[in-house]
């Protein structure tokens, strides 16, 4: 069973999302957490205008967040009414990423399926705060749905890599286990001015290749100097439904979701990613 974790704030975006989950893991059998953390709708509530009105506006805002929970479990039931699916709902007064990180420890969680954008959805914007924020702090895999899109198939995949990170085994069993089921085809591309390996680039390019899914995977270098316009290009030239990147420091992934400032964010996508957060976590 693989334990998924979808944040929502109730957004047509984060809807889209659990709708894409949903169809993504109709063929396994998933335990959902759909989760509500509240904490700044209670700060940012229009009745909250002195300390007086706190108490009554959180338990307002409380009740409210289960209420809709409740009604969108009820919803989630009918578009999929999947015998291989149970799912929990929780509440809770923390800020997002907080809660998301209790809860991916507390119940072992493989993945977070989450929109890139959230209530604000402003087109200029490629991830929303929340989303970015969970990409950055949260220590699980993300896995980060565009807006309206609706492709629940990968059928290939694009993995660029410059080899130069060990790769955690659990964190490549679960791109496995979720492509399995639709044949994915794999293309693992370095990307890299020089296409010479160091001998640890060659040590990790080997234990990927002998670790990475028994699925069609393919092994390509590019020689480039602007890896995000290799990776935009490579996803229009190739059909690409999927980009999988392995988020930790000094990543390509850590390179163009978070520079300096957010407004120099390179990555513009229009498919899903899985950010593979290389996590720490026991196998």
């Amino acid at each position: 069973m693989i334990s998924v974790l979808l944040p929502t704030d109730f957004s047509e975006n984060s809807m889209n999302a659990i709708t894409y989950a949903l169809e993504f893991f109709k063929h396994q059998k998933t335990e959902f957490f759909v989760m509500h953390a509240y904490q700044n709708d209670v700060y940012d509530h229009e009745k909250l205008v002195s300390r007086e009105d706190f108490d009554e506006v959180l338990e307002e805002v409380r009740n409210q967040s289960q209420t809709n929970l409740d009604n969108l479990l009820q919803t989630v039931k009918k578009i999929s009414p999947n015998p291989k699916f149970t799912f929990h709902t929780i509440s809770s007064y923390n800020p997002l990423v907080e809660e998301a990180n209790l809860i991916a420890k507390a119940k072992n969680i493989d993945l977070i399926v989450m929109g890139t954008k959230g209530k604000s959805n402003e087109h200029h914007i490629v991830f929303g705060s929340q989303t970015f924020q969970v990409l950055k702090y949260v220590r699980c895999p993300v896995l980060a749905i565009p807006s309206n899109y609706t492709n629940a198939q990968p059928k290939h995949i694009l993995f660029p890599t410059d080899y130069l990170i060990p790769y955690k085994r659990r964190e490549l069993k679960l791109l496995c286990d979720l492509t399995a089921s639709y044949k994915s085809v794999i293309d693992v591309v370095y990307v890299s001015k020089s296409d010479k390996l160091s001998m640890r680039q060659e040590d990790n390019r080997e234990f990927l290749k002998e670790t990475i899914c028994k699925t069609e995977v393919n092994f390509h270098i590019v020689k480039s100097k602007n890896v995000a316009e290799t990776i935009q290009n490579y996803i229009k030239d190739n059909a690409i439904d999927l980009l999988v990147m392995v988020n930790t420091q000094y990543s390509f992934l850590e390179d163009m979701l978070f520079p300096s400032t957010i407004d120099k964010v390179s990555l513009d996508l229009k498919i899903p990613l899985l950010a593979l957060q290389n996590s720490t976590r026991s196998l």
